[in-house]
């Protein structure tokens, strides 16, 4: 009797997309992936802000299966990881597969046919055996809802949906926000605005970026090497995060020394000197971050917006500031995994219901009552301080092994258990107790009671330990039986 394959359903087409459609594809699944934009990229699409650029090393930050041995620069443009996504796309022969325009509203788990069935916002329908879920974690922009902001007749939108229409040559711009992208777009535009203002909520960790060109293309064994490097570095870097915050200590210094010399005027340096623990919030790197600020048509608020008006900012303070454009570095909506699709599993179960505490998977990617569903880059698989592209990888070998045994049994169904996933759930909770993210801060990692949803409080090596087989007790299974008209044929 021939292997069956079963159909999946990849939804978006980002890093996490990709590398889970070329790993299922090649286990023999017939895999489609559904975009709801009209490009492969994901948040690398999205973000095309000026100056956008990675802010881990080139070579860790793309896939081990898809190497690319000529990047620019250590830390790679938006542009040159765009290219290098659509690049691979088209090397692994994964474009006839996509999709695109089609965006999941709703998706409904059926029992007795052992399949999920489809909604799309275009009317498309579509049944599969298996969904996966690989939106991430930062595809919804947190727009503020601030008062006035109707009235406002200049320009506003957020960094991830950046105007490119709107001329900021010798305009008066305010950036709210200093995180990773503001970091990166005020030194990019200071000039040629004739001035920028950035309001500042708190300030973070920067560190000196360590960028710079390659002379040219590295041999297969160089890059090889330098992704291994990248990976070893940060890992060994890990546990002062995770476990032992105190271990910071010689950084936290190092860092105020630095912010010294960096920044003479006591004023500005004690806006920017952070009063949490290293680490408690994203470390960011630039090189030319508190330059910037150094500029005389760049001024920095510690403040908050309090409302727009017609033509100008005002803040909680009562400064008001000028405005021709307002630019939102206000992050994304980190804890709605998928809020935007209604998604229901066993008995109609809502898996916002299901998630009513906060976003919770075994392994970031399995959850109970939803048979034949998986996540990638999910709940707690964020690495703290490596690169996520090394996480997908392994959840999408984990996603093959599935398939694998699908081809190998004939149709069936997997459900992890509650009790597996609740074990999972408090490991990563009592973990994450003695990690800096919760006791160093209020950050976006965790929610309004301290819970961690985002990242992963272990060493990374431990994900790929964990991910390596399939722990069947974990789950239940049920084998599916299939009309004798319904057929499979294996993917070629």
């Amino acid at each position: 009797m021939a292997p069956t394959s079963p159909r999946v359903a990849v939804i978006g087409s980002g890093f996490g997309g990709i590398a889970a459609a070329y790993r299922l594809k090649s286990a023999g699944a017939d895999v489609t992936v559904f975009e709801r934009a009209d490009r492969v990229g994901g948040v690398w699409r999205e973000n095309h802000y000026p100056g956008s650029a990675c802010d881990v090393p080139s070579f860790l930050y793309s896939y081990s299966f898809a190497p690319k041995h000529d990047w620019s620069r250590r830390f790679a443009p938006q542009e040159e990881i765009q290219q290098y996504i659509e690049h691979t796309v088209d090397a692994l022969g994964l474009r006839p597969l996509i999709r695109f325009d089609q965006e999941l509203v709703a998706a409904q788990w059926h029992e007795d046919e052992g399949e999920w069935s489809l909604e799309f916002a275009s009317g498309l329908r579509e049944s599969v055996d298996i969904l996966i879920a690989a939106t991430g974690q930062m595809s919804t922009p947190n727009l503020p809802n601030v008062p006035g902001a109707d009235a406002f007749e200049g320009a506003s939108f957020h960094s991830a949906r950046w105007d490119h229409e709107v001329d900021i040559t010798d305009r008066d711009v305010v950036v709210v926000g200093t995180g990773a992208s503001v970091i990166q777009i005020v030194p990019a535009i200071a000039a040629t605005a004739r001035r920028v203002t950035v309001i500042q909520r708190s300030p973070g960790y920067i560190l000196e970026k360590g960028d710079h060109p390659y002379d040219g293309p590295q041999s297969r064994v160089g890059a090889r090497l330098r992704r291994w490097q990248s990976y070893l570095s940060k890992e060994l870097r890990t546990p002062r995060l995770i476990r032992w915050p105190a271990l910071a200590a010689p950084a936290e210094r190092r860092f105020r020394r630095d912010l010294e010399r960096w920044i003479p005027d006591p004023v500005l340096r004690s806006k920017v000197m952070p009063d949490d623990r290293y680490g408690c919030k994203r470390i960011l790197v630039s090189n030319e971050w508190y330059s910037t600020l150094q500029r005389p048509n760049v001024e920095l608020l510690d403040d908050r917006v309090d409302h727009l008006s017609t033509h100008s900012v005002t803040t909680e303070g009562g400064v008001e500031i000028a405005a021709d454009v307002v630019v939102y570095g206000t992050g994304f909506r980190t804890h709605a995994f998928l809020e935007s699709v209604d998604i229901r599993g066993r008995d109609g179960l809502a898996l916002s219901r299901a998630w009513e505490a906060g976003p919770d998977a075994y392994l970031g990617m399995a959850v109970p009552n939803f048979p034949n569903f998986f996540l990638m880059y999910g709940p707690n698989t964020n690495p703290a301080w490596n690169s996520v592209l090394v996480m997908l990888e392994w959840q999408a070998s984990y996603l093959a092994r599935v398939v694998q045994a699908w081809r190998r049994r004939g149709p069936f169904t997997m459900e992890v258990t509650a009790s597996a996933s609740a074990s999972f759930s408090a490991d990563m909770q009592k973990r994450s107790s003695k990690s800096v993210w919760v006791t160093g801060c209020v950050n976006w990692f965790t929610t309004a009671t301290g819970r961690n949803t985002q990242n992963w409080p272990r060493m990374v090596t431990a994900y790929w330990w964990l991910t390596r087989r399939i722990a069947w007790a974990d789950f239940h299974t049920r084998a599916v039986r299939r009309d004798a008209a319904r057929t499979y044929t294996a993917t070629v």
